[in-house]
């Protein structure tokens, strides 16, 4: 069985964020966030990890991350752009918006022959979740139907106090498998209660808490490339004409579309961790705050690769 490798999104430049969040320091020696998520994967197993960037970010990119994390990890990469689409399809004019989470997957698929994990560039996800990621994908394979696995957070844990978030709102099934999970693209803290939006703000809809929320910690095989590169075309005629700038590609899309077709089944891992990030530049501070505290509790040393070189 092939080991599990980490497939890193990071082709995003941080719009809401203004600049390029990816490779802002958190850490007392310069450390970004995905520094430490890559030390959490290396210590739960993960030997080779897959960037996914723009070419335009690749010089910066390898100057702040890619070199470091070379020296312990298997480091490729793979290079998610506008204009890699099926055949026929070109991009809408004055489209810049990447094209989404799955197409982020796809822009990797050479690379990938074997069960891996997905996760973003930006979010802290903590330690457990790396754990019992990488010892699922160690102990599972594809039967009759496809065995995906995902790590959930509660929505509480997840929220940022400066502005909307994008998560993965999932349901469960008695068994502990995923129902469903659909992609709420603006969530808000609003007062003493959580609420999202569907219509620019106009109406807002309550959510609990506790809901458990996808923060795009997914478990995959090989299989699932096969099927996002299947779908992707009629995604496009479909979606296309009618949000021809800010369409997006989800990976929720496609993971529910396979459990709905009884074609796969994900079990939901949990992580009683706190998720971090750094949607908005407001955001940074906390980030800071919370890996300086994690620091004095030994959860991680100070010079992070200290001890790896």
């Amino acid at each position: 069985m092939k080991k599990p490798v980490l497939l890193v999104m990071a082709a995003g430049m941080g719009s809401r964020y203004g600049g390029m969040k990816q490779i802002d320091p958190v850490g007392p020696n310069g450390e970004i966030i995905i520094d430490y998520s890559l030390y959490d994967a290396y210590r739960a197993g993960f030997r080779t990890v897959i960037f996914v960037i723009k070419h335009e970010i690749e010089e910066a990119f390898h100057a702040a991350i890619g070199e470091r994390i070379s020296k312990i990890m298997d480091v490729k990469y793979a290079f998610q752009q506008l204009d890699v689409l099926p055949e026929g399809f070109a991009v809408p004019e004055n489209r810049e918006k990447p094209w989404g989470t799955c197409h982020a997957v796809l822009s990797a698929k050479d690379l990938i022959d074997g069960p891996f994990a997905v996760i973003n560039a930006d979010d802290y996800y903590g330690p457990e979740a790396f754990r019992v990621m990488y010892d699922y994908l160690s102990s599972h394979q594809d039967g009759e139907i496809y065995d995906y696995c995902m790590v959930s957070y509660l929505l509480k844990n997840t929220v940022s106090e400066n502005g909307s978030v994008a998560r993965g709102v999932c349901v469960a099934n008695p068994d502990g498998t995923l129902q469903s999970v659909t992609e709420r693209t603006r969530i808000e803290k609003r007062e003493d209660k959580i609420s999202y939006s569907e219509d620019n703000g106009n109406t807002w809809v309550d959510i609990d808490g506790n809901t458990p929320v996808s923060m795009n910690l997914w478990g995959f095989n090989k299989s699932f490339v096969r099927e996002a590169e299947e779908r992707f075309a009629g995604w496009l005629r479909e979606n296309l004409p009618k949000n021809p700038l800010k369409c997006e590609y989800f990976l929720p899309l496609v993971v529910s579309e396979l459990i709905e077709e009884k074609k796969a089944k994900v079990t939901i891992l949990h992580s009683t961790d706190k998720w971090y990030g750094v949607t908005y530049r407001e955001d940074k501070p906390t980030v800071v705050a919370a890996i300086k505290n994690k620091i004095e509790e030994g959860i991680y040393p100070a010079d992070l690769w200290e001890e790896e070189k």
